[in-house]
């Protein structure tokens, strides 16, 4: 039993770190200005099929429509799609 609850935390944790990762190259946009919007065209559905598998279920079904809107969209960038879908799941929904 305490090896599975270990395991799952291992888990978790790999996920909140891959969200972190997955958050900053949403970001690296606003490196290049006006070039780095455009790359958002490609990284937009790319994220919301990323969120989509890491995130099963109703959280991922919202959090990618949420991301692929959120790349799309100049200047919103900066909001961290991928942490905030994982603080819902593992913080917020407990």
């Amino acid at each position: 039993m305490e090896n599975k609850k270990n395991k799952t935390a291992t888990g978790k944790y790999k996920l909140l770190v891959l969200s972190i990762l997955f958050d900053a190259i949403g970001m690296l946009s606003f490196t290049i200005p006006m070039i780095g919007e455009f790359s958002d065209v490609i990284w937009a559905p790319l994220s919301a099929m990323i969120l989509f598998k890491m995130y099963k279920g109703v959280e991922g079904k919202i959090g990618s429509l949420v991301s692929f809107v959120e790349e799309l969209i100049p200047g919103l960038d900066i909001i961290p799609t991928f942490t905030l879908t994982w603080i819902y799941k593992f913080v917020l929904k407990k």
